[in-house]
């Protein structure tokens, strides 16, 4: 009983250290905006305070709201100062508040002080909310694991895993490593990592990622990464580093704030004196607009134009499976003049597929397919393998083992089976025979891009089995759509001008670049930087990062090699390639958005100086305009979260 009690007694206490912790959490995440309406509070019992006569209390109570309100701005506004040695807006607007409580004008300058930290905290709101989808991604690593032993179970953090350990994962848990199921069929839920909200299946050989969710049926995985190698922790350190990294706008902008800032000071050191002598201004009427222009002159608007709209689009981008490596990169997308297309892979599946079945008289396609399917499948070539799963997925044929298989290297295979010897490979390797093997038919195939495998046994040619690595089915409207967005396409590849002509002709791509080396098409992608002056290379495998490197943006397709993923700028996580359009139209979204915050900021910061100068505008509604208007460019640049339908 007393065990019991104690028991309840220690989970209430953690219940409420757990609360108490998150009150404090919540308290400390929303200080500013508890300061501001605090401040606020004491801005109103001032203003009562100055109907009921009572001088002292009022100016008492306004400054207690310069202090309570002020201190979040004025503790940032010193510590970026005194870092970077440049003057900054929060300072500006110290500096105004000051000066209007110097020359009498205590409830503006609280009033000011109010409006500007209750701004501040807003903002601070809205920038977290730019960020939402890539904190989410924190909450998406499981922390503990099921691991298995001898077949028992046992619940083990993530951290002391061990690649190789066995790893059960139940309906419903969400995935905690990366891995090969060794047991089990199930659909998964991807879309943590490729965006796609369809579960896909799953069954023993296939790969599982951390992140991601099982929806159904029992799967034993073998972990493979050591848990801070994960494709989903290298997609939280690249969104991560997209966050930090700062576009060429934002870097002018942020050059541009220093300079600004003492510009306007200059200007406000002129404006309290000139006016009272040229245009015969009481001095307190002097020092209230220089306070004014302090105000409505300083830059926050124009600040604020670009970096949420660039953490919106990283996000909106994460979110879909298409990762950006910084705001730079995502910027200069807009400006694509020409891309460049690796084939194999990006254009196309990337595996070969039986298109055409040729037999000699008197032998079935039944008993050709069972001697190449049989001898292939002791062979790792892409070719064999394509082989091997046609016969596999589209016959009822029991595959037989060989007595004996010998790989020539570039060439084909030579094997015995039930006695008998065979060769499969190209027309040189089987002999003259296969020259005169139907030619026409051979030479036909040829010219389509296809690449033939004849199988022969010691007598004569058996038959031949023509494959080809297919284009993706959105290859043509991808192209056609970066058509029609005015960049040019190109593709580059190893292929022979044969095979290149083909799958350009069939994606509709106008310029191609045959028989390319890895040094060649790191020449190719400089010559086409002379020539189209921006451009972009797509690619997936080791002999393309060297020109995703060389291109002005470099794109490569998630399913690729891992030095192709880590030399691009921009990662399309699922082999999809109309994420590339979408990519670039997000590019361009964000791009129209952040010239709209500039010239609406710089449009209000003049209407508010010509205002002032006129004599007709209050420090309170110039705080307002110019906070106002700080809010609007926020919140515009936020609408790049949603999905350009």
């Amino acid at each position: 009983m007393n065990n019991e009690v104690q028991t309840i007694t220690k989970n209430m206490s953690e219940e409420q250290v757990v609360s108490r912790s998150s009150v404090v959490e919540t308290i400390r995440s929303h200080y500013e905006l508890i300061f501001a309406l605090v401040s606020g509070v004491f801005i109103l019992i001032g203003w009562l305070s100055e109907h009921d006569h009572a001088l002292f209390v009022s100016t008492t109570f306004y400054l207690l709201a310069f202090c309570v309100g002020g201190y979040a701005k004025a503790k940032e506004g010193i510590q970026e100062t005194l870092a970077e040695k440049e003057l900054n807006v929060e300072m500006l607007m110290i500096i105004a508040a000051i000066g209007s409580a110097i020359i009498g004008y205590w409830a503006e300058g609280a009033i000011l002080i109010f409006i500007f930290s209750l701004s501040g905290a807003l903002e601070s709101y809205t920038l977290n909310k730019s960020q939402k989808e890539i904190s989410a991604l924190f909450e998406l690593q499981p922390e503990e694991a099921l691991r298995l032993i001898d077949g028992k179970e046992e619940k083990v953090t993530v951290d002391q895993l061990q690649i190789g350990d066995r790893i059960l994962i139940k309906p419903g848990d969400r995935i905690a490593v990366d891995g090969i199921i060794i047991r089990g069929e199930t659909h998964i839920d991807e879309s943590a990592i490729t965006g796609e909200s369809v579960p896909n299946g799953k069954k023993t050989g296939d790969e599982v990622f951390a992140g991601t969710v099982n929806i159904r049926g029992s799967i034993e995985v073998e972990m493979t990464q050591s848990s801070d190698q994960t494709l989903f922790q290298r997609i939280i350190r690249l969104v991560q580093s997209a966050q930090s990294e700062k576009s060429p706008s934002q870097l002018f902008i942020e050059k541009f704030e220093g300079t600004y800032v003492k510009v306007v000071l200059i200007i406000v050191g002129m404006m309290m004196f000139i006016p009272h002598y040229a245009l015969e201004w009481s001095w307190n009427e002097t020092l209230y607009r220089a306070m004014i222009l302090l105000v409505v002159a300083s830059p926050c608007a124009l600040v604020a134009s670009i970096t949420p709209a660039a953490l919106s689009a990283i996000s909106n981008g994460a979110r879909h499976g298409i990762l950006f490596k910084g705001s730079a990169h995502l910027e200069q997308l807009a400006s694509l003049q020409a891309i460049a297309f690796d084939k194999t892979g990006t254009l196309t599946m990337g595996k070969p597929i039986v298109t055409d079945i040729f037999v000699q008289d008197g032998i079935s396609k039944e008993d050709l397919l069972l001697i190449a399917a049989s001898i292939e499948n002791h062979s790792t070539h892409p070719l064999a393998d394509s082989i091997v799963n046609y016969v596999k997925n589209n016959f009822d044929i029991e595959l037989r083992r060989p007595e004996q298989v010998e790989d020539i290297t570039g060439f084909g295979l030579k094997g015995k089976l039930d006695g008998k010897s065979y060769k499969i490979g190209k027309g040189d390797f089987i002999g003259e025979e296969a020259k005169c093997f139907h030619p026409l038919t051979v030479n036909e195939l040829s010219q389509q891009g296809k690449t033939i495998v004849y199988i022969a046994d010691h007598d004569s040619v058996l038959g031949f089995l023509a494959l080809k690595d297919v284009i993706r089915d959105e290859t043509v409207e991808v192209i056609r759509e970066l058509n029609t967005l005015g960049i040019k396409t190109i593709m580059i590849t190893g292929d022979n001008e044969q095979t290149a002509k083909v799958i350009a002709e069939e994606s509709q791509i106008s310029e191609y670049y045959a028989s390319c080396l890895p040094e060649t098409k790191v020449e190719t992608v400089k010559v086409l930087k002379e020539k189209y002056k921006t451009v972009a290379m797509v690619g997936d495998g080791i002999n393309d990062a060297p020109a995703l490197a060389t291109a002005n943006v470099g794109i490569a397709m998630g399913g690729g090699t891992d030095v192709a993923l880590e030399t691009a700028d921009v990662v399309l996580m699922k082999n999809e390639l109309f994420r590339l359009g979408q990519a670039i139209r997000l590019s361009k979204r964000m791009n129209r958005i952040v010239k709209q915050n500039i010239i609406l900021s710089l449009t209000i910061i003049a209407l508010l100086i010509c205002s002032n100068f006129l004599q007709l505008l209050a420090l309170p509604f110039g705080v307002i305009g110019h906070e106002g208007s700080t809010l609007l460019v926020i919140l515009n640049g936020l609408r790049l979260l949603k999905s350009d339908k």
